[in-house]
């Protein structure tokens, strides 16, 4: 489920771990994690952040490229490399959808 979500997550915009497990219903986002650090890999790994915009530990480079590529809106493209939560989150709260 965790996978699909990720699978969904259209090109240029990201989830949180929260995002994802209140999206779901069910878990938090540890689980969420854990689920990215086991099976994640085949996935848009990168669209799956912090909430505060920061990618997963040890993965900052590999995903600015990416972020880079999509047109991914940035705060930070220098270390500590964040995403605009504000700009980016899908489904975009703003506009309610």
């Amino acid at each position: 489920m965790v996978l699909d979500v990720v699978d969904a997550i259209p090109a240029g915009r990201v989830m949180s771990y929260g995002d994802i497990a209140e999206y779901l219903g069910q878990g938090g986002p540890r689980q969420v994690g854990r689920v990215m650090a086991t099976f994640g890999g085949g996935v848009a790994w990168w669209r799956v952040i912090h909430s505060d915009g920061t990618p997963a530990p040890g993965h900052e480079h590999a995903a600015l490229v990416r972020y880079l590529e999509e047109g991914t809106p940035l705060r930070s493209a220098r270390p500590p490399v964040r995403v605009d939560m504000r700009h980016a989150r899908w489904p975009d709260r703003r506009a309610g959808s």
